[in-house]
């Protein structure tokens, strides 16, 4: 019987991880969200590290903007906190697997980040998400994958996908951003790649260190827009291309977040399929109270 331990359990990705989990026999499953377990307690990671094979850390700081004024706190949640679990597993002998961010990267790129391309990110939430990432393969050399996730959307959390649709029913045009490019993401299918990756982990199959966690292709906010009301049967043409500069926020965006997934072959694992697939998948298997069902 495998013993996993999923920290950040009520977060959108946290959720599907658990509901991967279930569909698994074989399994003993213990689900920590904020309320359960405060992941910048050491003393309380190390006692509900113990007794696991597989740690799935979900728990992040995600206020990109608020990290700019609070870097310490940010720092202390995707850092600091993942320095914790990270020591916990070593003591326990459990793999660890931590999920990070595009955003490690600046964002300048003119092809896709490779797994091991040089980190440079471009604000505090970056920052403080490397700190996490230089934990795991620091104390973890053997035991600790990292998979950096991006445009990230689920039925279980706000997102841009359910945004979309929910200013659908407010306004007659969209304004939405094309001079960004990234990967769309479904949470679900992450979840299930997480999955697949601690599997090979537990056969030895997989390669501890660095893996790009993101769908495959690549597309700007304003393409996803388009794409969201076409499977939504909502007319494309209402959302119209914008550059950034027309929303300025506290925290700098990476122009490009494309990466690369050569890494998987090493985990005998295919990537993510086309984000045009998965974003299609969840609309199909999606049932009320999904944001992107619409009446």
């Amino acid at each position: 019987m495998t013993r996993v331990l999923v920290t950040g359990a009520g977060g959108m990705l946290g959720r599907d991880l658990l509901a991967v989990l279930d569909t698994r026999a074989n399994l003993t499953v213990t689900a920590a969200a904020r309320a359960e377990l405060d992941v910048t307690d050491a003393d309380a990671v190390r006692a509900a590290v113990t007794g696991h094979d597989v740690v799935f850390n979900t728990a992040a700081w995600t206020d990109v903007d608020g990290a700019e004024q609070a870097e310490a706190a940010a720092t202390a949640v995707n850092g600091d906190a993942v320095a914790h679990l990270a020591r916990a597993c070593a003591e326990a002998g459990a793999r660890l697997v931590h999920v990070s961010t595009d955003y490690v990267f600046p964002g300048d790129a003119a092809s896709p980040y490779a797994e091991d391309a040089p980190t440079d990110p471009v604000n505090a939430y970056g920052r403080s998400k490397l700190a996490g990432e230089r934990a795991v393969v620091r104390l973890l050399p053997e035991t600790g994958y990292v998979v950096r996730t991006a445009w990230l959307y689920g039925a279980h959390g706000p997102n841009f996908v359910a945004t979309m649709l929910r200013l659908a029913g407010q306004r007659e045009h969209l304004d939405v951003v094309d001079d960004q490019q990234g990967q769309p993401t479904w949470s679900y299918a992450l979840a299930t790649q997480l999955m697949a990756l601690a599997d090979a982990a537990l056969a030895g199959r997989a390669p501890a260190g660095v893996y790009h966690g993101t769908c495959s292709g690549r597309t700007t906010w304003y393409g996803l827009a388009r794409a969201t009301f076409a499977l939504a049967g909502l007319d494309p043409d209402r959302i119209r291309p914008t550059t950034s500069d027309r929303f300025p926020r506290p925290a700098a965006r990476p122009a490009c977040s494309v990466l690369g997934h050569d890494r998987w072959a090493a985990a005998g694992l295919p990537p993510l399929p086309d984000w045009r697939d998965t974003l299609s998948d969840a609309f199909d298997s999606a049932t009320p109270p999904a944001p992107w069902k619409v009446a």
